[in-house]
């Protein structure tokens, strides 16, 4: 159907309708900007006039999808809670309700689902063929939020880890990677994750390759800094050149889903070893470039695109409530992405006799990496993770301490590669895992 700009001309009644309409989304997205403002209690400093300052007057909060993603909520409140409507709502059962002032933890589950994809885009990602199909959990992030402190900590556990399925076990085993439990929905896959790690869940968001891409595009893409040429056969990225450059739409999807990442260096094509863990370094980096680009968005008309777009592809769980949402954006609306910690699973590489290459994971360094990140939210499994004997030993007892130690992972590709992380045993001082030098960094152009 015409839009009016390109085919036939509307009346200039209806012209003027539209500009009526457009300024009323733009006045309220000033009066819930000034809302937020008050009731975080913000003194306004007094500055030169602009027409169209709105620098403090949007509400900026996270949605992230495997996948991460971040959100802009504008406009009026009921505005902002029909978009909120839109979004699907998935039913997790077993979640803990979220306890005012208290740290919580959200699932992200990155799915591998490739409904709704059309075009070049179903054909690259083997949608049209039919030659993938169900859902997998591509990508699983716990995210730590802790009002108190107002610090966000991610932990990132790699899909072939070994977990103690809790249903399937006659398609499946006793044994299985943890992402096989999102066949069947979120629910098992929040319930397994309590139950093998003690990590509660509050909320749960997942996020599919139409959903990220959709985001991307919403933001009008993400700025990333490529110190190489870098290519991915398989998931279809291909940078041409080095520098800053904004990202976009089926490109973002490449870069999150990149584990045969590529570069070009010195003449010579280079491959990433490090297959799933180089991913979620690149899936990190890649968030923290979306929240970024977020929080410069000031123009309403873009915020209401990002909106409208936001809900194609991505699943909120039905306890998420629109205050909520409001909630965390009043308090990490000066979020600095480059603070955000992020961590993953200490694991060791082996061999099951079903299922090939797998992770098991590494204690004492798990437990000690859970405890720091969790704190007080951390509960005994019931049903603890398979160890390189496929026994299920309960973990062991560690404390949080002020040291910091040293942990190798190795990634189960078929050339073993080491990968040295500083595992952080506070969650204020830790450091976050480092990128590798070829990998891409946020950056602003």
């Amino acid at each position: 159907m015409s839009d009016g700009r390109d085919n036939d001309p509307r009346g200039s009644h209806e012209s003027r309708r539209d500009k009526r309409r457009a300024l009323a989304n733009e006045h309220r997205l000033v009066a819930l900007g000034e809302a937020v403002d008050r009731r975080g209690g913000v003194t306004r400093k007094t500055r030169q006039k602009r027409p169209h300052h709105l620098r403090r007057n949007l509400i900026i909060t996270s949605i992230v999808i495997a996948g991460l993603i971040v959100g802009l909520l504008g406009g009026g409140y009921l505005y902002a809670n029909w978009r909120f409507s839109q979004i699907t709502k998935i039913n997790v059962t077993s979640e803990l309700p979220q306890l005012t002032g208290k740290p919580f933890n959200i699932l992200e589950v990155g799915s591998d689902s490739r409904a709704g994809l059309t075009g070049a885009v179903a054909s690259q990602t083997g949608a049209s063929s039919g030659s993938v199909s169900g859902q997998r959990s591509d990508v699983v992030k716990v995210m730590h939020v802790d009002p108190q402190t107002g610090t966000i900590s991610i932990l990132s556990i790699p899909r072939d880890t070994m977990t103690t399925l809790l249903a399937n076990q006659s398609l499946y085993g006793k044994f299985n990677r943890i992402n096989v439990n999102f066949n069947n929905g979120p629910s098992l896959l929040a319930q397994t994750i309590t139950a093998n790690f003690g990590i509660t869940i509050t909320h749960t968001i997942v996020v599919s390759f139409s959903g990220l891409i959709n985001a991307a595009v919403a933001l009008g893409g993400v700025y990333l800094d490529f110190p190489y040429p870098a290519k991915d056969a398989y998931s279809g990225l291909k940078i041409t050149h080095a520098g800053c450059q904004l990202v976009n739409g089926f490109e973002a999807l490449a870069v999150a889903r990149s584990r045969h990442y590529e570069w070009f260096e010195n003449g010579v094509w280079n491959f990433d070893v490090t297959s799933d863990f180089g991913r979620i370094d690149r899936q990190n980096a890649f968030l923290r470039s979306m929240i970024d680009r977020a929080k410069r968005l000031y123009n309403p008309l873009t915020i209401n695109n990002f909106l409208s777009k936001i809900p194609q592809g991505i699943s909120l769980d039905s306890n998420f409530t629109l205050t909520e949402l409001i909630e965390l954006a009043v308090k990490f609306h000066n979020l600095n992405p480059a603070n955000m910690l992020t961590y993953t699973l200490p694991t060791v590489s082996g061999q099951n006799a079903s299922l090939g290459d797998v992770l098991y994971v590494q204690e004492p360094e798990a437990q000690q990496m859970l405890v720091n990140v969790f704190g007080s939210t951390l509960v005994t499994p019931t049903n603890p993770p398979p160890n390189t004997a496929l026994q299920t030993p309960l973990p062991p007892v560690v404390t949080t301490t002020t040291s910091t130690t040293t942990t190798t992972i190795v990634s189960t590709s078929a050339k073993k590669h080491t990968k040295t992380t500083v595992v952080p045993t506070t969650t204020t001082t830790a450091p976050t895992e480092g990128q590798q030098f070829f990998d891409p960094v946020p950056c602003n152009p």
